[in-house]
């Protein structure tokens, strides 16, 4: 399944992506007599073992049915607007770590976001004043659906509700003022992520997929998954060695070659704002980000 997050008459709901658009599960819930009908991607992703099932079967009847939308959302939204941890994996491609000019990690390279920095696709993003060295960074981004705690590498995937498409933003003046990167990292819509949420179920090996990042339509990254350092199923098995990860919490998982930041110091073309960053995995659509202008 694909499911997308949206507001409608300032609420936030849930939808079906279908090849036809959009459906809305809490038309379908109605449809069906359910008394329950309000539909969010947190109330799918605390009860997934349940919801999972249940939306798959209700989906299967709308489509029998042919039962079109009844309406579209106001505003569409990232997956999942309040993470409860946003966790980054920084230097997860051997050929990123040397175009930056690092060493090869030995283990995962973890940093962190905040809610304040998750948006949408499509939704604009305005760098602060002080920031002049906006880059680029596309990134597969797992989605949790179970608590997991120590968890085995080999059921790692099993914790998992979804992925999706992520850029992380970052700006790097303001990343490397510090042996922190916090600062360049976390600021406001620093963190877009989807169109949408994938399920396991579409996306079998999560570490094979092909990686595309454009600059207005330009080619500026491709890779494939597979080349990641530490793979998904490890990183959610290390993370959870030291802390809980819970439904709804994200991992960035890291980004390839092709960054601003990997090039020449002479050639460098910093984002500027009228700019559109768009990230493209296998089987997770377009994410699509405008740089606006700059904070005041």
């Amino acid at each position: 399944m694909r499911l997308a997050s949206g507001r409608l008459d300032g609420r936030e709901q849930l939808w079906w992506v279908t090849e036809q658009g959009l459906l809305r599960v809490g038309y379908v819930a109605a449809l069906r007599g359910e008394e329950n009908t309000e539909w969010t991607m947190e109330r799918f992703l605390t009860d997934l073992d349940n919801a999972l099932d249940l939306l798959q079967s209700w989906w299967h009847w709308a489509q029998e049915s042919e039962v079109m939308t009844d309406r579209l959302p106001d505003e569409t939204l990232a997956p999942v607007t309040q993470p409860g941890k946003i966790l980054c994996v920084g230097l997860n491609y051997r050929p990123h770590a040397r175009e930056s000019h690092m060493e090869i990690p030995q283990y995962p390279v973890l940093f962190n976001k905040y809610s304040n920095a998750v948006v949408g696709s499509g939704r604009p993003v305005h760098p602060p004043a002080i920031a002049q060295q906006m880059d680029y960074e596309a990134e597969l981004v797992v989605i949790m659906g179970r608590r997991a705690v120590n968890v085995a590498e080999s059921d790692a995937l099993r914790y998992v509700a979804g992925y999706c498409n992520g850029n992380d933003l970052s700006a790097r003046d303001l990343q490397f003022r510090t042996s922190q990167w916090l600062l360049g990292k976390a600021a406001d819509g620093f963190g877009p992520m989807g169109p949408y949420l994938v399920t396991p179920d579409e996306i079998p090996d999560p570490n094979q997929l092909e990686i595309v990042c454009r600059r207005n339509g330009v080619e500026v990254q491709h890779s494939n998954t597979r080349h990641m350092i530490f793979s998904c199923s490890h990183l959610i098995s290390y993370i959870s060695r030291y802390m809980t990860l819970e439904p709804g919490d994200v991992i960035f998982t890291g980004t390839p070659e092709g960054v601003i930041f990997g090039q020449q110091e002479s050639e460098r073309q910093w984002l500027k704002a009228g700019e559109t960053v768009s990230v493209s995995i296998e089987g997770l659509g377009e994410l699509t980000t405008p740089i606006g202008n700059w904070k005041e």
